[in-house]
């Protein structure tokens, strides 16, 4: 897809390829399926995906990314980046991992033990302290440039990892708020910009299912069929007279509805082994972790699953670390063992983090607060090196020492890691010029395979 969200041409059809063999599928194996599923309109995405052989050779061989948000921002002391014996530590200690002289908290031993698996970058350096403004920031990899409005991560991976006919969701976000918390970021707000709404998220939270998907015992397939044509049919000749992209978005919204009719089985957990669910844990962030494992297993390109506001510390923060960390641990460990045991850590991108870190030093209420001048974060999976540690802090976890990233390097990372022009310009006609990155920010190389 273009960053416009027009179509590209086909790899299937013009023998291109997006510059990566993963993407490719042989045309062999695609004719077959073809061929043994009769009269399927090559123009149709939502034919192709109903032959079984496409289907599964897509889902196989697609990328994917699931984004564990950890919205309040967690602490960089009691995970990734302790400071045993300084004062800025805190009460807990630190424990060694797999890579030899790296450290992490001593909360995290499941995660200490698959560091090898791992790449934490302890250098992150950003520019905002507050959490809205935190939010856009890292959701988006750019400042705001008002008044057009950046896609969100979830929205350029949805367009360009996905496809739009495919009967399960391009962009998945599992939240346990589904309406929205206080911070406006995560209430129905623009997350797709000006990709358009077709790669805005479904927002799934609450129950662990799809509520309301299934057809009306009353009505026919066929009647429910000849519904939705006379009403595709009028919105596509009120969109082509207006020509309106609005009124395109608005559409391609609808069409979801179908594909998550068939697929909702894949956001039930019930339907999932319980010794999974054991595993896992029962909170909600587990358990919606637990769910995103099993939709990129079933083809989603991008999930994310948000926490709520748990790890903003303010007050008694080595009360509430004592709880959080562990789940935390547990949750990676076991996200990332089951991907790799799957066969799909290779193709799947695992970004662990949130919207700054924490101060070295403790407030009055015994909590940490806001810290965006040097935290850390981790990634796993789809070109990534595994097994690294990049970057570093002063002994008190103050600073930066040497080189630091920002918004900008993580997104050209990310995209990088995905196979993913990071400088490709957005094709806005009578607007100014924007950049899936901006300023040709550098990727941290250092985490790339």
């Amino acid at each position: 897809m273009t960053p416009t969200g027009s179509p590209e041409p086909s790899p299937l059809l013009s023998g291109s390829t997006c510059g990566h063999a993963d993407h490719l599928l042989h045309r062999r194996r695609f004719l077959t399926g073809m061929a043994a599923a009769g009269a399927v309109s090559v123009s149709s995405w939502a034919g192709l995906f109903s032959v079984p052989a496409f289907a599964e050779q897509a889902r196989k061989r697609a990328k994917r990314c699931i984004l564990l948000w950890l919205c309040g921002a967690p602490s960089q002391f009691e995970t990734w980046d302790p400071k045993p014996g300084r004062i800025s530590g805190g009460p807990f200690g630190a424990i060694p991992t797999r890579l030899p002289g790296v450290q992490f908290g001593e909360l995290m031993p499941r995660v200490a033990s698959i560091a090898d698996q791992l790449a934490v970058v302890r250098s992150m350096k950003t520019n905002q302290s507050e959490h809205l403004q935190g939010i856009d920031l890292l959701n988006r990899g750019a400042a705001p440039r008002p008044p057009f409005i950046r896609p969100t991560l979830g929205s350029v991976l949805a367009q360009q990892l996905g496809h739009l006919d495919s009967p399960i969701p391009n962009f998945v976000l599992l939240d346990p708020c589904p309406h929205g918390n206080e911070f406006r970021e995560f209430k129905a707000g623009n997350w797709a910009g000006w990709l358009g709404a077709q790669y805005g998220p479904v927002r799934v939270g609450g129950e662990y299912r799809i509520e309301d998907v299934a057809r009306q015992a009353d009505l026919t397939a066929d009647d429910h069929e000849s519904r939705n044509a006379l009403r595709r049919f009028l919105n596509r000749k009120f969109e082509s007279e207006r020509r309106s992209a609005a009124a395109a978005s608005q559409n391609a919204v609808f069409e979801r509805v179908k594909g998550l009719m068939s697929c909702a089985h894949l956001f039930d957990l019930e339907r999932l082994p319980a010794k999974d669910r054991e595993r896992y844990g029962p909170g909600t962030f587990a358990q919606h972790t637990l769910l995103a494992r099993n939709l990129v297993e079933n083809g989603a390109p991008f999930v994310m699953v948000a926490n709520g506001m748990t790890w903003d510390s303010h007050v008694f923060h080595n009360e509430i670390y004592q709880m959080l960390v562990p789940e935390l641990d547990r949750v990676i460990f076991h996200l990332i063992n089951d991907l790799r045991e799957r066969g799909l850590l290779n193709d799947t991108l695992v970004v662990m983090m949130g919207e700054f870190g924490r101060t070295p030093w403790m407030n009055q209420a015994r909590g940490r607060d806001h810290y965006p001048n040097a935290w850390s974060l981790a990634l796993a999976g789809c070109g990534i090196k595994r097994g690294v540690v990049v970057g570093e802090t002063d002994p008190d976890g103050v600073d930066v020492v040497g080189q630091a990233f920002n918004e900008r390097n993580l997104f050209a990372t990310l995209f990088t890691a995905l196979g993913i022009d990071p400088y490709a310009e957005y094709d806005l006609p009578n607007l100014p010029t924007f950049h899936r990155v901006e300023d040709r920010a550098e990727p941290i190389r250092a985490v790339l395979a």
